[in-house]
C-alpha cells in the first residue's frame, strides 16, 4: 500500500501536514490558540476539503493553551466529522479534553497514539 505524502505547511503557531481525508497538527510550545489561530485552520479546511468529510487531529507533543470557545466555530464546519486529540499523557490530557468537548458538538475523542487515531478516523470515515 502507498502511503500518501502530506501536504506540509509552517505556520507562526503550528505545524500542519494535510492528507487526503484530515488535517494532522502539532501546536509550538507555549502558545494560547485563539479564534485568530483557529480561522487560519477553519480556511486550511475549506481550501483542502471543499466537499469532502475529514477529520481533524492534533499531536500534543507540546505544552499550550486552548481558548474553548475555538471550538464553537469548528463545530460549524459541516464535513468536519470528528476532533481527535493525540497524546502521551493520557490522564492529564482526558480531564482537559473533557472541558473542551462541551464546546464541541461533534465527536471530540482523545488516543494515546497515533495509530488508535487513525483506526478511529478510518472507521468513522469508512463505516
Amino acid at each position: 500500500m502507498k502511503t500518501q505524502q502530506p501536504i506540509q505547511k509552517t505556520l507562526d503557531f503550528c505545524q500542519v501536514s494535510i492528507y487526503s481525508d484530515y488535517i494532522y497538527v502539532v501546536m509550538n510550545e507555549g502558545i494560547t490558540v485563539v479564534p485568530a489561530h483557529n480561522d487560519i485552520l477553519i480556511h486550511l479546511a475549506n481550501t483542502y476539503f471543499p466537499k469532502r468529510d475529514f477529520v481533524y487531529m492534533t499531536h500534543r507533543i507540546h505544552s499550550y493553551s486552548v481558548d474553548p470557545t475555538v471550538y464553537l466555530e469548528t463545530s460549524k464546519i459541516s464535513n468536519l466529522k470528528a476532533f481527535i486529540v493525540v497524546a502521551q499523557n493520557f490522564d492529564k490530557e482526558s480531564e482537559i479534553t473533557k472541558i473542551e468537548k462541551l464546546f464541541f458538538e461533534k465527536p471530540f475523542v482523545l488516543f494515546g497514539t497515533i495509530e488508535e487515531a487513525i483506526a478511529y478516523k478510518n472507521k468513522l470515515l469508512n463505516p
